[in-house]
């Protein structure tokens, strides 16, 4: 029998699963592999997106925030699920934040830590799945692309 935490967990990785479809289309986009997906706390697909700053040329144009635009208006955001392949950067964290998203999936962490102390610190729940498929796809890439990384985490 499983417990809560256990069906949480497996229900995470199947939504991580939606999230690491997007990264992998930005990777053959020519853009940085970073997926998201925003969920009802159910487990129903809201919206899903990926990185597209260098598809579009957008430096707004995150996996979060595109997830989040094609969701569309929600009354309430506060049972929302935002699943991410990698912790959100300050940007993303800030939506997040503004808009009361109750849980945040991440993918890893490892890679790049982003606002997850600040989430956690406002009251937001923030579970890090620690996936090795997603903080090797990112680690290729970043060794790939190094000025794109640092320019993605305003480090350009």
């Amino acid at each position: 029998m499983h417990t809560d935490a256990e069906k949480n967990q497996e229900q995470y990785l199947v939504m991580l699963k939606t999230a690491m479809e997007e990264a992998r289309l930005g990777l053959g986009e020519g853009g940085i592999p970073i997926g998201a997906a925003l969920f009802e706390g159910n487990g129903k697909l809201l919206g899903r997106g990926h990185n597209r700053r260098v598809q579009e040329g957008d430096p707004s144009a995150h996996g979060e925030t595109d997830a989040f635009r094609k969701a569309g208006r929600q009354r309430s955001y506060r049972d929302k699920i935002m699943v991410t392949t990698l912790a959100p950067c300050w940007y993303c964290s800030g939506l997040i934040r503004q808009f009361g998203i109750g849980t945040v999936v991440v993918g890893e962490s490892v890679n790049f830590r982003g606002g997850i102390d600040w989430l956690v610190e406002n009251g937001i729940a923030v579970i890090d799945l620690h996936s090795k498929e997603c903080a090797q796809i990112l680690t290729k890439y970043i060794a790939d692309h190094p000025e794109i990384w640092n320019e993605d985490i305003g480090e350009g």
